[in-house]
């Protein structure tokens, strides 16, 4: 059979939901460099099952992934095992921005936000927006200070840059180019985030 390969562009500021299957190889580009991308997962079948940044913490022993690492469901299955990372920065602290988010803190109503743009796909699959998953923010820069606080801060990445997952179970993902413009964490400019889905490893993997 021939090699499946598919793309899927995530437009600035917007989501797209698209399904894997297990054996698959998943690559999320930051298309232009410093651009947060809010990635969540549900098991396809099952949705009461989905990627856990708790849970894969708790696995790791750590607040950080690495290269080798999988990252876990809240049923404590692997379902995502990273290959290749071009940055090595990436966020499992911080919430997906929602409405309230903008409105209360900002002062800004009816903002795009990244609750809003992973519910709008996964909502196809029965979805509630209290159960979109939270998610891993790839690429987003969140230090961790000595004395123990959480930052949020510009991404590291630059154009082109990408993280690479082998794909452990079927699921349905969905990736949202983070619509946060007001303070630091895009670079201040909200850009696109391109999704590759091949059946074979890239061979920089």
């Amino acid at each position: 059979m021939p090699c499946e390969h598919q793309h899927v562009h995530v437009p600035a500021g917007h989501g797209r939901t698209f399904e894997v299957r297990a054996g698959q190889y998943l690559t999320v580009v930051d298309t232009n460099g410093q651009q947060a991308a809010d990635f969540v997962a549900v098991v396809n079948g099952n949705t009461a099952e989905h990627l856990s940044p708790v849970h894969t913490r708790r696995h790791l022993r750590s607040l950080f992934f690495n290269v080798g690492d999988c990252l876990y469901s809240n049923l404590d299955e692997p379902l995502l095992e990273v290959l290749f990372d071009t940055v090595g920065v990436h966020d499992a602290n911080v919430p997906a921005c929602d409405s309230t988010r903008f409105s209360i803190d900002f002062g800004v109503d009816d903002h795009r936000n990244c609750l809003d743009n992973l519910h709008e796909g996964l909502s196809r699959y029965g979805v509630l927006p209290v159960n979109v998953p939270e998610p891993f923010n790839l690429f987003q820069n969140g230090p961790v200070t000595a004395d123990g606080r959480m930052q949020v801060t510009d991404p590291t990445s630059k154009a082109g840059d990408r993280i690479v997952f082998k794909v452990l179970k079927d699921l349905v993902c969905a990736v949202s180019s983070c619509p946060q413009d007001i303070i630091p964490g895009n670079g201040l400019l909200v850009t696109p985030i391109d999704i590759r889905i091949s059946d074979d490893a890239p061979a920089n993997a």
